[in-house]
Order: C-alpha cells, then structure tokens, then sequence
C-alpha cells in the first residue's frame, strides 16, 4: 500500500497520526473532513487491535458457540428436544480469519483514497521527534501530533510461565486446532468471554482469577455470571494467587495458593487473559517529556493533550477507557483541541460497557461503591430476571438488575444488569442518565411487554414498590 496523496513525503503536514486502529482513523478522518493535511503512520497492523485481534474475531467466535449452545439447550422449553451440533474448530478460525480479511479490506485499507489530503505511511515503527515523527529513515513535520498506537496482552509474572508456550487472546482465536483443555488465567472481560466461548464449543475449561470474576462489576452481578458459568460446566477458581506454572504430561500446570493451601490445575494449554499494556515502547516519549503510568500508558487531560505541548493522544495507548467506541470518541476530542477546530472535554460518565458473556454484563454510571465514595447518599435496587416477563417466556431467568441512585434527589447515578439481552438494554439506561432522569420518571415511561429492557422500569418501580405484587403490564 502506498501514499494516497500527492503531498510530497518530506512535506509538513497540519497533523501526524501515529497509528492505524479506530482512534488513530477516526483522528484522521476527522482532520482529513476538515480540510487538513494528514499523516497517518501505520505503526503496526492496519486496522488496530479491534479488526484484527479483538471485536470482530471474538465475537464471531463468541456468536458461534451461542449457536451451538442455543441448540442444546433448547431442551429448556417443554416439547422441544436439544440438540448438540458437531463443531469444526479449524474451518470455525479459518472462516473467522476470512471475515477479519474482510473488514479490514472494507473498514480500513479501502476507506483511505476516499479521503483527499490524507496520506498514508506504512514503513514500520515511529517515533517522535521534536517537530514531527520519524518513520522508514524519513521525517515527517508537524506542529501537532496524535499518538494512538494501541495495546497489547499483558503476560503475567508467574515463575516458570517463560517455560512454556502460553497463548494469549489472539493465540486462542488463531489456533489451528481445538485444545482438548485450558486453564484461562483472568477473571476480567476477556478471559471470562473466551472461557465461555472456548467451553461451548468443546473445549474443558477452568477459569482461574486472584479476586472474583468481573472485578470492577457489582458484586451481585459477577456472582450471577459466575453461577452461571459454573451451570455450563467451567471450573471457576477464585480468590487465590498463583505460584508457578510448569510443563507436565504434555501440557501445562498451574499452582496455586488459597487459604494457605496449596493446589494444581492441569490442563493441555494456557491462557493468559490478564489485562493489556500500551504500545508505548520505543516511541521517544520520555525524550520529549511526555508522561507515562506504570504499565506504559500515556497520560492525558479532559482534552486528551500529553504533558508535551502540541502531542496528543487517544485509544488504548492512554489511561483512558479501554473500548473501541471511547477510542474513537477520544480521537475525535484530540483531533478537535489539536487543531483547533472545536474546544471539547472527555466525559465518560455515561459510558455503556459490555461484557459478551451469556449472560450478557453490561454497565452504565457509577457502581454502588463508586457511588457512596463520591459522596452521595445512595439508594439501590436489586431484582432478579424471574421477575421480568420476558425472562421468564423464554425460560431463561438467569441475571439480575441493579439501579442505583441518590438517595435524595431520586436522580439515576448508574446501574448493570446481568441479563441474555444485557448489551441491547443497557443503552437506554445510558439515555437515562444523560438526561438525569430519577428513578420515579424512570418508573413511570412507558416500555414495550414482554421485552429485557422493561426490566429497567420494573427495577425503578422496585424503589418504592413489590414488584412481585404487580400483574403484567401494571403501573
């Protein structure tokens, strides 16, 4: 691929972005619509860690086991006899890896000669410089720069996990044949999804995590998803620390300590989900004064600006939230203040997430906690998917619901819900808080029947009322 500008290579530009995933395009794109001259430095893959190795593999991989599970677990409906479809793992990656192909063809590498001034730089690593950045033996200039080189898997300190081959995320979506079992080191989203999706299509699976699963969850909600993966089948082992890992039998060992006890899981493979670490190394930011955290990501204001004058910075690469959406979203903030283009401030506070577990985990706003530590007098509500209708038609009532809300203005601080259809509802629950609805309006909008999101109205009613004493449709 080469230059889609006619802007000479040793030109300046308005804007360098170092970095090709969803923050480093949509900075770009940004510019590049508001009549800039732009330089977008691959610095890796094209496309970033969510084509190639994040969103889209995995949640193919993730719809599929759904698939595969909905069948035999039909059986939960009187009349209707479960199936269990046979499973190809390689044609399953192999037809994954095809569609990453695809998007990245159709998102990335196509979207570039759409865009007049931006010029595209593919020669390999950057690194910045005072006045631009360097990149394939050449410099590029520019007074302002927006640094968005990603992330990547974090490997734990474990003695003796350089002894063995330990997969990561991307290693298990890749690999060529289905493991006949994994230990999956990691309790937060990645692993708990891959130990899901790993699980229903074949694969034994144990689960292994120092604190509880889905640590920055609710509690009662992680308490719901880990019951829940412990119906399919999946050893989840929690609150412990791990000892060392080793080669045993043709597979691998992993021992552990608990409550003074000393235990080992054994499994064929390893799988090492245990958080990411920023593509930091080697970009020449302490040479230029630019502030980093302990694990190498890059400090940003509300503006999305380093400590360096004119570098900004948006993705995965900051301390900012680790999801595609809120890359690109903070690209655009960098782009905006950077090129002086409009004055705007990063304001995560009604951020949906999503964990794409079955059930679904998906949060807004503050947690009960988060809450209380700011201050507020908090009240909450709890109720379980046995008391919304549309659980209880499709049979399936795992999960729960839980608001939470300022005790004495009645407004909506946050709330998650552990739920099949979690990740659909939770939007309207962002709505709400953005318009800072109370709990009582909440209670009171009219939703659809027999749909998860009425879950939140009954879950606001639940404030003041049993919920359990209402017929269908009532109040």
């Amino acid at each position: 691929m080469k230059d889609n500008s006619d802007t000479p290579n040793n030109a300046g530009y308005d804007l360098i972005v170092v970095g090709a995933g969803s923050a480093g395009f949509s900075a770009s794109i940004t510019a590049a619509e508001a009549g800039k001259r732009v330089a977008l430095v691959g610095h890796g893959t094209i496309g970033g860690t969510c084509v190639n190795v994040g969103c889209v593999p995995s949640k193919a991989m993730i719809r599929a086991a759904e698939a595969v599970h909905g069948a035999s677990a039909a059986s939960r409906f009187p009349g209707v006899d479960g199936c269990a479809p046979a499973v190809d793992w390689s044609a399953l990656v192999a037809g994954t890896t095809d569609l990453v192909a695809e998007m990245r063809d159709k998102k990335y590498i196509s979207l570039l000669p759409e865009y007049e001034g931006l010029t595209y730089v593919e020669e390999g690593p950057a690194k910045l410089v005072e006045g631009g950045v360097e990149v394939g033996g050449r410099r590029l200039t520019a007074e302002r720069v927006i640094v968005a080189t990603g992330s990547r898997p974090h490997m734990p300190d474990i003695p003796g996990i350089d002894t063995v081959d330990v997969l990561d995320s991307t290693g298990l979506l890749t690999l060529p044949k289905r493991p006949e079992s994994i230990i999956v080191l990691g309790g937060g989203y990645i692993g708990c999804e891959l130990a899901q999706m790993a699980s229903r299509l074949g694969v034994k699976v144990t689960l292994v995590t120092r604190s509880r699963l889905l640590p920055g969850a609710e509690p009662e909600v992680a308490e719901a998803l880990t019951e829940a993966l412990k119906a399919e089948g999946i050893r989840v082992e929690t609150g412990l620390s791990y000892r060392e890992v080793a080669a045993r039998d043709g597979g691998v060992a992993l021992t552990i300590e608990r409550g003074g006890k000393v235990e080992t899981f054994t499994a064929t493979r390893l799988v090492a989900t245990t958080g990411r670490i920023a593509n930091t190394d080697g970009l020449g930011l302490e040479e230029l004064g630019i502030e980093t955290d302990a694990r190498g990501s890059i400090k940003v204001g509300p503006d999305m600006a380093t400590t360096r004058p004119g570098v900004y910075a948006a993705g995965d690469a900051t301390d900012r939230d680790q999801f595609v959406y809120m890359a690109a979203y903070g690209a655009k903030i960098a782009v905006n203040n950077a090129l002086g283009l409009e004055q705007m401030v990063y304001d995560n506070s009604a951020m949906p997430w999503v964990v794409f577990t079955d059930p679904q985990v998906a949060g807004v706003g503050l947690t009960e906690a988060q809450a209380r530590a700011a201050g507020h007098e908090v009240k909450t509500s709890v109720i379980g998917l046995d008391n919304v209708p549309r659980a209880l038609a499709a049979r399936d009532t795992r999960g729960l619901i839980k608001l939470v809300a300022d005790a004495k203005t009645d407004r909506l601080l946050g709330g998650q819900i552990a739920a099949p259809e979690g990740a659909d509802t939770i939007q309207t629950l962002a709505m709400a808080l953005k318009m800072g609805m109370t709990t009582k309006l909440l209670g009171e909008t009219i939703f659809p029947y027999l749909t998860t999101v009425e879950g939140l109205k009954l879950a606001a009613q639940t404030f003041d009322k049993d919920v359990a004493k209402l017929s269908c449709c009532a109040g």
